[in-house]
């Protein structure tokens, strides 16, 4: 019997490999990143909208005035009437 050759044992490790397994070189110089200006202004904005999402509503009590409030005719009805009196005061009618 005869065998011609059997190739590589292991076709991901080159021959003739220098060095120790897990050897590691010594790079000079200075490594760095660039982030663009949108991911920033991203990043930005998830951690504003993450505090927002984790805080307490305080006002509900405030919030639920205002509700009934604008849901009053009256209130409307007089704040409107006001307010078309500051502007027509304003322009000098």
């Amino acid at each position: 019997m005869t065998i011609h050759g059997v190739g590589f044992v292991d076709q991901y490790q080159p021959i003739g490999k220098k060095g120790k397994a897990g050897a590691f070189e010594q790079v000079t110089g200075n490594d760095s990143i660039a982030i663009s200006p949108e991911s920033l202004e991203k990043a930005e904005y998830y951690r504003v909208s993450e505090i927002v999402a984790s805080t307490e509503d305080v006002r509900a009590d405030r919030i639920a005035e205002l509700k009934q409030k604008i849901n009053d005719p009256d209130y409307l009805k007089d704040k409107l009437a006001a307010t078309a009196d500051i502007l027509m005061k304003a322009l000098g009618y």
